[in-house]
């Protein structure tokens, strides 16, 4: 098994962050041309706790090493489980989620949280803290030079993706933030 983490502060408020999360895969984020659709399977609010809980799978393409390929078989197109978690009482974002493609060989487990930075926050000027976090193990059986191959594969692959999926919803934070900001402006104004 190998591990990825990662952390990293937006310049934006929690309340920013948690609502553009559910835009992450829109026209406005050319990082994720490679994500083909995302599919709401059930969405609920819990009445005791007030947590909103999502279930969605995320179809993709990514091409996966040719070698890869070739001793595997397969096709580019993937799919992902994701089940979110959005708690509005304790701010927080909770999103965990597993692949469905390969699975029989290859196991990625993921959780990612968003959290308000109360270290660098001020009135004004709120931040928000990401943690990402990934298990990937290759289930190869005895094969432990092909199992570490994939992994490492694998690690590195989740890295890359990891960086361009932050630029990407950098730009989608940004969108958001001067769309709505114009929104509220039209607001005032009294213009519909």
């Amino acid at each position: 098994m190998k591990v990825f983490s990662s952390k990293y502060t937006f310049d934006y408020s929690w309340e920013e962050v948690s609502t553009a999360n559910w835009r992450k895969y829109c026209p406005w984020n050319d990082k994720s041309t490679h994500v083909i659709a995302v599919d709401t399977l059930s969405r609920e609010v819990d009445p005791a706790t007030g947590i909103l809980r999502t279930e969605r799978l995320i179809t993709c393409t990514q091409s996966a090493p040719a070698w890869v390929v070739s001793l595997l078989g397969g096709s580019n197109t993937s799919h992902v489980y994701e089940t979110s978690y959005v708690s509005p009482a304790e701010k927080r974002v909770t999103m965990c989620s597993t692949n469905l493609t390969w699975a029989n060989i290859l196991r990625v487990r993921e959780t990612v949280t968003y959290q308000p930075d109360l270290s660098a926050s001020s009135p004004g000027y709120e931040r928000t803290e990401f943690a990402q976090d990934a298990k990937i193990t290759a289930l190869c059986g005895g094969w432990q030079k092909i199992r570490t191959k994939i992994e490492d594969a694998s690690i590195e692959r989740f890295s890359e993706n990891a960086r361009r999926g932050r630029e990407g919803f950098e730009a989608v934070l940004e969108m958001s933030r001067r769309v709505f900001g114009e929104e509220k402006e039209r607001e005032k104004a009294g213009v519909k």
